[in-house]
């Protein structure tokens, strides 16, 4: 994979994304988005978050969801989309997931956080990074950076945080492209790292079966990467590190734009306010590992 040239310290970028990321991701474990889609009739939280995630590209169809989520299975995905904007626009999505986001960042970080000076100068810092993001063969991050940037700090911050971390995502999907690895082999050996998500979890919620995943562990064991008992090889160890590295160099340029400091000062205070919302029990305990990493 080709080396990364950066003037940053190394990993700075990722370690930015990590609370950037949690801090979007508050919203998928708060009930106002799906309180306020099963008003329009959509109740199934698959569906809700499928529709939450994909507004920002428009009516798509389900072919179009599968290619850009990469790790869900076209299966589960059709079951919803393009169902779902039967019953309630993209445009009308995007709206309600403002407002949740909106009403649950004022849940999980206060009052007074979301009115302090960290709060406008942290969504400052992530609008110019966000300047630095680059669109070609980067569909979600783009969809959402077309989006009108919200007037207050804190949704602007949101705004900044999603679409950073689809910048990050549509990263990976080229590098595990590149490396010939599918979302499904993608999901399994992350699982089966010292840091992944609960297999339980991650398996149920992407719709693919126990024989979908067994065939996954088949080939990667076929390949090197997983041993008998499901466990990342030292060669499936190497090949996530390259994974995230190759990663890293794909999602460099907001950071670049930042520059050292700028990421310090950002990481920083995205940090403090996701130390905040994992405080207010913004996160199911299971997921803790994940989403109130430093």
């Amino acid at each position: 994979m080709t080396t990364i040239s950066t003037s940053l310290p190394r990993h700075a970028g990722r370690h930015c994304q990590t609370p950037l990321n949690s801090l979007h991701s508050t919203f998928y474990f708060s009930p106002d988005f799906g309180t306020a889609l099963a008003g329009h009739g959509v109740t199934d939280p698959m569906a809700a978050y499928l529709a939450g995630r994909a507004a920002p590209l428009g009516s798509v169809a389900a072919a179009t969801v599968t290619a850009v989520f990469y790790g869900f299975h076209h299966r589960e995905i059709s079951r919803h989309v393009p169902a779902v904007w039967e019953s309630v626009s993209p445009a009308t999505v995007l709206e309600l997931r403002l407002r949740a986001a909106d009403s649950t960042l004022r849940r999980v970080l206060g009052e007074d956080v979301i009115a302090s000076p960290e709060m406008a100068e942290a969504a400052e810092l992530a609008l110019r990074a966000v300047e630095g993001c680059a669109w070609p063969g980067r569909p979600m991050s783009a969809a959402q950076a077309a989006q009108p940037v919200p007037g207050s700090a804190h949704l602007a911050l949101w705004h900044a945080a999603t679409v950073l971390r689809e910048h990050r995502g549509d990263a990976h999907v080229i590098a595990l492209q590149n490396a010939g690895i599918g979302g499904l082999e993608a999901l399994v050996s992350h699982c089966a790292s010292s840091d992944g998500m609960p297999k339980e979890i991650v398996m149920s919620k992407r719709g693919w079966t126990e024989e979908d995943w067994s065939a996954a562990e088949e080939n990667l064991r076929a390949r090197g990467y997983l041993d008998a008992g499901g466990a990342l090889t030292a060669g499936g160890v190497r090949l996530r590190e390259e994974l995230e590295e190759e990663t890293d160099r794909l999602d460099s340029a907001p950071y670049e734009r930042l520059g050292a400091a700028g990421v310090e000062r950002l990481t920083r205070l995205a940090g403090e306010l996701n130390a905040a919302a994992v405080a207010s029990g913004a996160f199911p305990e299971i997921l803790l590992r994940t989403f109130a990493k430093e």
